[in-house]
């Protein structure tokens, strides 16, 4: 029996107007962004209040004790030094979703992978 790599992610994603940040965990990623997405609107959730479901940063990790770790140092930060990592990543500031996933999420994306098998704190 083999096991299977886990990787393990840091993410940034924004409202559609670039004025609002979220940062989490997610062992997941595409489902992640597919859940903020599904949740736009959604007052119970900062994310979803906000329309944070664009993708403009994300860093990978072996370890989730990593992962929550650089979160949580993000989360500390100015949101000067946020926009200064984002940039230095993405210049752009180009929504990364059609990079990582099918974008954006079909009908039937609430049925997929419905495990919540991420870690998220709110911004």
């Amino acid at each position: 029996m083999r096991l299977k790599h886990l990787e393990y992610f840091t993410y940034i994603t924004t409202n559609p107007l670039k004025k609002v940040l979220y940062t989490g965990v997610s062992n997941n990623l595409p489902q992640r962004i597919t859940e903020h997405y599904l949740n736009k609107g959604i007052e119970a959730s900062f994310a979803g209040k906000y329309y944070c479901y664009n993708l403009v940063y994300f860093k990978s990790f072996k370890y989730v004790e990593d992962a929550i770790a650089f979160e949580k140092r993000i989360k500390g930060w100015s949101r000067k030094k946020k926009d200064d990592l984002i940039t230095e990543y993405n210049p752009t500031w180009r929504f990364l979703n059609e990079d990582i996933m099918e974008w954006p999420p079909g009908p039937d994306a609430a049925k997929r992978n419905d495990t919540r098998r991420c870690v998220s704190e709110e911004q």
